[in-house]
């Protein structure tokens, strides 16, 4: 608010009149800020100072609360890192299954302590890789996994009932899991023994990412068909992570990308209550994904806000009475989109600055990202180092001895109750639209992000955001020479493995249970079993995604001009 609308107590006021006059208006004689305005990334006002009435109608209890109560504003456990250290999940994936499996062992024996899945594009997109689309992308960006031979490889030597894994995948979500499911049977780890999480939001990639393959309510019905069959068959499974990382990575603000992510998540939720589930039967096992950026306290203000925000929504608007569905749990990653390929040891600090923003934020796992990613792939040295940098935290800074460290802090505070309120303010407007789909297929979210990536660039080119090593302090620091390469034979590898699979399985078998894929989709079963029941018969993941296809169609995006 106005500093000249606030309403101080007469004590208050005399001292802050006194502190203006002898201090602060000679202070600002003497010389100007250091800029005409201080506004955080979602252009809420960074004032000169905070104090208690900026906090005039706050309530301890109904804002804040205790840690692991409602409404979880300071964390989804009432011991939070005094009981367990938040996850050590550090994304990786490259090349073949063999590649990628053996840097997955190696980041374990350094003390990883979660599996992250990533996959390539044409394992995103539900192409094989001898498909002609794939040419030139296979095992480029993440693991390339076209059948249960790829997985099995994938997922060697590794404990599938003690880790906990994460698979960023979504088009091809529905496949992954079920390629993971039947791995797991076939080592003899029942499925109610596996946990983890895929990522599962469609709804995001139309809004920021891209890697989507059929339209969104063809998308939705896929994903509610796993929602259903994940709380019977497999329980300790998140059904899906709720992203607003790509969101952010696209350009939004911190106010956007704490929107739209909610909203996405309401668009899922009114969708599974529509296919007839009970809310308390699914909503315990939703989970969120967050960016981690630069603007150190709006970060860490934005996991308390959504915490609040996602807890009155699941309690007010859906009526969810099992508090374990009012908690958000997340996972987070720093800013991917801030790192630079100028003098990559920057990116060191500016990950460590992240990652201390997601832990003081609450988040229950993270990944910090390498120093070389603006480059390439990291290599093993410098994803080591990004897993140092959070066992640093973790065991040398203490930051995790109590709960919700910034609680009651005047800025921090009041910086959770203006996100919150922008984050409703954009939600209601998307509600007009008829939610979030309605909202993508109108490409509301999209433009929105585009002009604040716009107004952010601006700032860079203008110098008004300095990007150290880009645009200010750019002497000094010279390109690492040993960037990650993916061997081009890689490629051929794959289509050879690709071709012997399906040399090797029962041909009829495969052709049947590809048939049963298409035919449920057509007549609005549940689509897991049949494709669990095509994993086991060796289909490939492109010839499950095309059966869909030919039902489901492709999209084709909306124009944001």
């Amino acid at each position: 608010m106005p500093e000249e609308d606030r309403k101080l107590s007469p004590k208050l006021a005399s001292a802050r009149k006194n502190w203006e006059e002898r201090k602060l208006n000679p202070s600002l004689k003497r010389g100007k800020e250091r800029k005409p305005s201080f506004v955080t990334s979602s252009g809420i006002e960074i004032k000169r100072e905070y104090d208690p009435e900026d906090l005039n109608g706050f309530d301890f209890v109904d804002d804040l609360g205790f840690p692991g109560e409602y409404p979880f504003t300071r964390g989804v456990q009432p011991t939070m890192y005094r009981g367990r250290l938040w996850t050590m999940r550090q994304y990786a994936g490259f090349g073949t299954a063999e590649e990628s499996n053996r840097r997955y062992r190696y980041l374990f024996e350094q003390g990883q302590t979660g599996l992250s899945v990533a996959f390539d594009l044409p394992t995103q997109m539900g192409r094989d890789a001898d498909h002609p689309l794939a040419c030139g992308e296979v095992g480029r960006v993440g693991v390339s996994i076209c059948s249960l031979a790829d997985m099995e490889t994938l997922l060697a030597e590794l404990p599938l009932d003690k880790i906990s894994t994460s698979m960023t995948i979504n088009s091809t979500a529905s496949i992954l899991l079920a390629l993971y499911l039947v791995a797991a049977e076939r080592r003899g780890v029942t499925w109610d023994k596996v946990n983890g999480t895929i990522q599962n939001d469609v709804l995001k990639e139309y809004v920021a990412r891209g890697t989507y393959i059929y339209p969104p309510r063809g998308s939705m019905r896929i994903i509610t068909d796993i929602f259903r069959f994940a709380s019977k068959e497999v329980p300790n499974w998140n059904t899906i992570s709720i992203s607003g990382y790509h969101i952010r990575e696209a350009g939004s603000t911190a106010a956007q990308e704490l929107a739209f992510t909610i909203a996405d998540g309401i668009a899922y939720v009114d969708a599974a209550l529509k296919a007839g589930l009970e809310i308390d039967a699914f909503a315990s096992r939703l989970s969120f994904f967050f960016n981690v950026h630069n603007n150190f306290f709006e970060e860490i203000a934005k996991f308390r806000a959504a915490r609040r925000l996602w807890a009155k929504i699941m309690k007010e608007r859906f009526g969810a009475q099992d508090e374990r569905s009012m908690m958000m749990r997340f996972h987070a990653q720093t800013a991917g989109s801030t790192l630079t390929a100028q003098q990559v040891d920057n990116n060191v600090v500016r990950v460590t600055l992240q990652a201390m923003a997601a832990v003081l934020g609450g988040a229950q796992s993270l990944h910090t990202n390498s120093k070389d990613e603006a480059l390439a792939l990291p290599t093993e040295t410098s994803a080591l180092l990004a897993l140092r940098t959070q066992q640093v935290i973790a065991h040398e800074s203490d930051v995790g001895d109590t709960v919700d460290p910034l609680g009651g802090s005047y800025y921090v505070e009041r910086l959770t109750t203006e996100l919150e309120k922008k984050a409703m303010e954009y939600i209601a407007r998307i509600d007009d639209f008829g939610g979030a789909v309605a909202a993508i297929e109108r490409g509301y979210m999209q433009r929105e992000i585009q002009n604040a990536a716009f107004i952010y660039q601006r700032e860079i080119e203008k110098k008004e955001r300095i990007i150290v090593g880009v645009n200010q302090f750019t002497g000094g620091g010279e390109p690492p020479g040993d960037i990650l390469r993916v061997k081009p034979e890689v490629e051929e590898q794959q289509r050879q493995r690709v071709a012997k699979v399906r040399a090797g399985r029962n041909r009829e078998a495969a052709e049947a249970a590809i048939a049963r894929v298409e035919a449920v989709a057509n007549n609005g079963e549940n689509l897991m079993p049949p494709i669990v029941d095509a994993v086991r018969a060796w289909c490939t993941l492109g010839e499950i995604s095309d059966a869909m296809r030919r039902v489901f169609g492709e999209y084709k995006p909306v124009s944001t001009v």
